[in-house]
Parts: structure tokens; sequence; C-alpha cells
């Protein structure tokens, strides 16, 4: 089993570039069922996720060729409409697939995803959205049975503005006749990034990235060529890295825009922030402080992906920060973990109180999920001594290279 051995302590110093989003580019990967003949995406990040959805793609019968951060898929030879249970458990995002093949082929059959345990990730959203879209779903020995010929649009109203749900409601409605509006919708850069590749294959989308999108459907689509949006929560993690070591980075490849949230705690936190050309970049000072309380919220609030991060960086702070988590049940399992490193952080249900204290020492340690995995990464960077940090696979499926470009910014890290 991999594992990664980091010697703590170096200040990381210099310039990185963020590759693509990973939360952008596997709907988009799905989307691209709607078009006929050939997409191209660029900026593809080289993930065990976005493998995932290329070997989808091959199944349902799609040429796709990969060619560094390059990915072409030709939907010529389009030919079924299920997904294997095993190709389906490989990542949490595989039911963004419901819509598009739904959409495109009027049928579906496929599985409940796979990937992290972050605690209930119900995907009720997605189909109460396609049922009323005119989507048939019932549940026939675990699997999910759709058919939906004669998609028409409608007016839906979301609980909760869910990513996954408004993106996959876009998707199918796109191939549905008529309007849909999308309420309460999800306001991410993703889902902006989604519209702009939809638009350009043909469709009418207008409101993507406010809380009502409305999609005029029935257009016939076609494949396009389309670069995919900077990581911003790779870049959050960069930042909580740089941070967390009393380091100074320069990023590229993010939209300042996009991370305001984490720079501006970490100006709250004594760091010095701000948008440059192409990117971010954050000069930490001696030590840093503790923040006006974390609350991670929809965009654009604060991320709860870039939650696990920056708290390791706050356990490094004078004074204490709260945080307040209130996307998933489960997103603390970073927290003993980071206890066995000499945090002192103190949870009771969705808070953690994190009592900042000089140092962290190195620990063997495991990763439970992605971003709890990156920030034993980042923890294990500042801490005194070395660390060995296993369960890595899950690193894999976020980011591309790390090990890599922590190593350029001065980190002593290595994979074995």
């Amino acid at each position: 089993m991999s594992a990664l051995i980091v010697e703590g302590g170096n200040p990381l110093r210099g310039n990185a570039h963020v590759h693509g989003a990973k939360n952008s580019v596997l709907p988009i990967l799905a989307a691209v069922l709607l078009g006929d003949g050939v997409s191209v995406l660029r900026n593809c990040p080289q993930l065990s996720d976005v493998a995932a959805s290329v070997a989808i793609l091959r199944h349902l019968g799609c040429a796709v060729e990969v060619d560094g951060d390059e990915i072409r898929v030709d939907t010529t030879g389009l030919c079924c409409c299920d997904v294997p249970d095993e190709l389906m458990r490989e990542m949490r995002s595989s039911v963004i697939f419901l819509g598009a093949i739904l959409g495109r082929m009027g049928c579906a059959e496929l599985s409940f995803p796979g990937g992290c345990e972050l605690g209930p990730r119900p995907i009720d959203l997605h189909l109460a959205a396609l049922r009323a879209l005119g989507a048939e779903i019932g549940e026939i020995g675990g699997r999910l049975v759709c058919r939906g010929e004669g998609l028409r649009g409608a007016d839906i109203t979301l609980s909760l503005p869910s990513v996954g749900a408004t993106e996959n409601t876009m998707i199918c409605a796109c191939a549905a006749t008529g309007k849909t509006v999308i309420r309460n919708a999800a306001r991410e850069p993703e889902i902006e990034d989604l519209a702009a590749f939809l638009n350009a294959m043909g469709a009418q989308i207008s409101g993507a990235g406010t809380s009502t999108v409305i999609i005029q459907g029935g257009r016939a689509l076609v494949g396009v060529e389309h670069r995919v949006m900077g990581d911003r929560i790779v870049a959050a993690t960069y930042l909580a890295a740089a941070a967390a070591t009393g380091g100074e980075v320069s990023l590229t490849g993010v939209e300042p825009e996009h991370v305001q949230t984490v720079t501006e705690l970490f100006r709250q936190a004594g760091c010095e922030t701000g948008a440059q050309s192409g990117g971010v970049f954050l000069r930490a000072p001696k030590t840093l402080l503790s923040t006006a309380p974390v609350r991670t919220a929809p965009y654009p609030g604060f991320p709860t992906d870039a939650q696990a991060p920056v708290m390791v960086a706050l356990c490094l702070s004078i004074g204490t920060t709260v945080f307040v988590e209130n996307m998933f049940t489960n997103r603390y399992r970073h927290v003993p973990e980071l206890s066995r490193m000499g945090a002192d952080i103190r949870m009771e249900g969705r808070v953690a109180v994190v009592c900042g204290k000089s140092t962290l020492y190195g620990a063997k340690v495991e990763a439970h999920d992605l971003r709890g995995g990156a920030a034993l990464v980042v923890a294990a960077l500042a801490a005194k001594g070395k660390s060995e940090i296993k369960g890595i696979v899950h690193l894999d499926r976020g980011y591309e290279n790390l090990v890599e470009c922590m190593k350029r910014l001065g980190g002593q890290i290595i994979r074995r």
C-alpha cells in the first residue's frame, strides 16, 4: 500500500500552477454525451475520478483519447444506457451521468454511486428533478431503472442548492422539450463552467451562477472544444500549506474571485494575500492569528472542501477558532489524525473548536477521505519531524502530481 513520507518544517516558497477543476470536468465529461460528434476538453486534470469517467464513456460506446491534459470524446458510437456497478462505485459524482444518459438515450440503468464516506449524500433531489421533467424512475435490485421518452421542461425548486442536482437537472433539461426553470439552484463557479460548455454545444442556458437557472431545451447539440476552469479547492489547499509552513506562494490558473472567502480568512489570520495576473498570492507571517468562526456554506460561502486544510493552518495560530460544518455530517474524520500530531481540537456534533499552538509533530496517520487527506499533507509539511501518511489513494481522486508540486515549493515529501 502506497504512503507519503514527509519531513516537515520547511516553509513552502515559489510558484505553482493550479490544474483543472475536478468538480468541473466530471459533469462536463457527462454532458459530452448530449452532443453529436467530437468534443475536445483541455486543462483536464489527471485524476482517478477522471479516469473513472473516461471508463464510463468508453463502456457506453464513446471513443475517448487522453493526451496529457486534453481529452477527446467522440460520441458517434454511443450505443448503450447502462453503467456497471464497478464503474459507478469508483466515485460519488458518478450519478451525474444519469441525466446525460437519460437525455440522450431516453433510458438509463445504473447503481448508486461510491466515493468518500462523508455521511449522507442522498440523490433524492436528483431523482425528484428528473421525475419533474417526465422521467420514470424505479429501483430494481439496488439499481436505478429509468425511462425518459418525451421529456418536457418544468418549473423545479430544489429544497437545497445541491451542486450535483443542479448539474444533473441542467444537463437533462437540455434534452427536454420546452423551458425548464431551476429555482434555488447552486451558484458554484463549476455550474457556470458547465453552462458555458453546454451553451457552446448549442444549448440555451441563462442564469448559471445565480439561484435561478433557465434552460430552453430541445435544441440539437454538437461536440465542441472547451477549456476547463482552474480548481479552486486545490488552490485553497496550496494556500493553506503556505500559511501553515510560514511560506509564500504565487498561484496561477485560478480565478481570485473563486477563492475569495479563503484568502479573506487568511488575511484575518495575518497573511498578506491578493490577486495577481492569472491567479493569487499569499505571504504568511511568522505566526498566524485565530480568526472569526468558519462556517461552511454553499458558494459564495466558505467551501466545505477547503475546511480541512484550512483548519490545519489555524491549528498553528495564536488563539482559538471555531469551525461549523454545515454541509456534511462526517467531515471531521481528519481531526483524530491531527490530534495524533499534537493538534488541540475539540469536537461536538458539527462544531470543532481549534485551540492554536506553536508546533505540530510528525506521526503515522491515515487519510479517510480526499480533503482530509490533503489536510494531513498540509499538517505533515508544517510539523516538526517525520510523518507517514497512509490511505493516499483518496488524494489521487482530486490532486494531480501533489508530491511533485510540494517538492518544487521546497517540501520534503516522497511517495513510496
